[in-house]
C-alpha cells in the first residue's frame, strides 16, 4: 500500500510540474489560455490501439482518433519500423531542384491507383490548411493562364471548416475565426450550410437538400459566373453539424 501511494504521489507531482510548464511556455490552438490554466491540461503520455493514457495512468478511449487522423490506431510497430528504416536511409530531401525520392514516387503511384482515372497526379502538403492554401494558388493560377483574371471568387459554406491559416479560415465559414482577425480575405464568400437538423426541420430532408443546393446556383448568378473561380465543400460538414455534440 505504501509503495502504491508513493507511486501515485510521484505521478501527481509530475502532472503538476507538466501543467505548470505548459501554462508558462506552451501555446495551444483554439484556446482561451487563462481559463485553461485554471482548469489544468490533461497530460497524454502514451497510447495503444484505440486507447490513450494520461499522466495519472487513466485509460481513455480515443473516439476522436487523434484529430480524425489516427485512422489505424496507435502502437503499430510496422509503421514505426518503416519510419525508422527510412530515417536512417534518407530522412528528407526536397523536390524543388529537379529531384525526387523513391517513397514520394511510389506513394504517388499507389494513391493514383486508388483514385478515379482522371485524378492521376499528387502534390504533397504538410497539413490540411497548407493543402487548401495550395488549392487556392492553383485555382487562381489556372484562371490567369486561361486569360480570365476576374474569375477569383471562391464560394464555400457557412460553418464549413477548411483550415486555420488566413486563406484556410477564409475558405471556411466559421464566424468566430473571422471576427478575431478580420476575415474573410477578399474573394471568399459563403452560402448557407445544408444543416437540416438545425435549419430545415420544417421541410422534409430531400426538399431541404435541394433548397440548400440551389443556394450555390443563386450565389453564382448573383456574383456573375464570369467572376466565380470555384466552389469548395466538405462531403460531410464536421464543424457544421457532424460534431456539434462535441462542442
Amino acid at each position: 500500500m505504501a509503495k502504491s501511494m508513493a507511486t501515485k504521489n510521484i505521478a501527481t507531482d509530475q502532472t503538476a510540474y507538466w501543467r505548470q510548464e505548459d501554462a508558462q511556455h506552451h501555446v495551444h490552438p483554439f484556446t482561451e489560455h487563462h481559463a485553461l490554466t485554471k482548469l489544468g491540461v490533461r497530460i497524454i503520455t502514451k497510447a495503444e490501439g484505440t486507447y490513450l493514457y494520461d499522466s495519472d495512468n487513466t485509460k481513455i478511449l480515443d473516439a476522436f482518433s487523434g484529430l480524425w487522423c489516427v485512422n489505424i490506431g496507435y502502437g503499430r510497430k510496422e509503421l514505426a519500423e518503416a519510419a525508422y528504416n527510412q530515417m536512417l536511409e534518407l530522412p528528407y530531401y526536397n523536390t524543388f531542384f529537379k529531384t525526387a525520392t523513391p517513397p514520394a514516387i511510389e506513394l504517388s503511384k499507389i494513391l493514383c491507383d486508388l483514385l478515379p482515372n482522371h485524378l492521376n497526379h499528387v502534390f504533397y502538403g504538410c497539413s490540411g490548411s497548407d493543402a487548401n492554401d495550395t488549392i487556392v494558388h492553383i485555382i487562381r493560377h489556372y484562371w490567369n493562364l486561361k486569360k480570365k483574371p476576374n474569375k477569383k471568387i471562391i464560394i464555400s459554406r457557412i460553418n464549413g471548416y477548411h483550415g486555420s491559416t488566413l486563406v484556410g479560415a477564409s475558405l471556411g465559414g466559421m464566424s468566430y475565426m473571422h471576427e478575431t482577425v478580420d476575415l474573410p480575405l477578399p474573394g471568399f464568400v459563403h452560402i448557407m450550410q445544408p444543416y437540416w437538423y438545425g435549419l430545415g426541420s420544417d421541410q422534409d430532408p430531400h426538399s431541404f437538400g435541394l433548397h440548400a443546393a440551389s443556394m450555390l446556383e443563386k450565389k453564382i448568378l448573383d456574383l456573375g459566373p464570369e467572376n466565380v473561380a470555384a466552389f469548395i465543400g466538405e462531403p460531410i460538414q464536421g464543424a457544421g453539424g457532424g460534431n456539434y455534440s462535441t462542442r
